[in-house]
């Protein structure tokens, strides 16, 4: 997990695709944090994409970082819980503090589960990290 963590921190912007009945979406995002042992997202609850995780929790995230590509296939799962949203603020403070605050009611943020994310070379070597 830690290193899909710092691989998708390097990324700087990585890509999150949901599904919208059967159209694909995908849209950029920039934030991801640990917390108790999970790798968790943010978004903000009056955004179609988390409609779309909750209807179908099952994303894929992909980025690139020194000529690697990473796609990481999940399901997420909300956390209502107040530590969780404070754990995001604290790695983000300066960009995530100008869209949310921890109770604002509108910042979500989601960990990861069934993860399975390969990192790729774009001359076909693999390595395969499940958490």
């Amino acid at each position: 997990m830690e290193e899909i963590l710092k691989y998708l921190k390097e990324c700087g912007t990585f890509y999150l695709a949901t599904m919208d009945g059967d159209q694909p979406r995908v849209r950029p995002f920039a934030a991801v944090c640990a917390f108790e042992g999970k790798l968790y997202i943010i978004t903000n609850n009056k955004k179609p994409v988390f409609q779309q995780m909750l209807k179908n929790p099952k994303i894929e995230i992909s980025g690139m970082s020194k000529g690697t590509f990473i796609r990481l296939e999940c399901e997420v799962v909300p956390d209502d819980r107040r530590e969780a949203r404070v754990a995001m603020m604290e790695e983000y403070p300066g960009s995530l503090s100008k869209m949310y605050s921890v109770d604002d009611n509108k910042m979500e943020v989601l960990y990861l589960k069934n993860a399975k994310a390969s990192i790729n070379t774009l001359t076909g070597e693999s390595k395969v990290i499940e958490f």
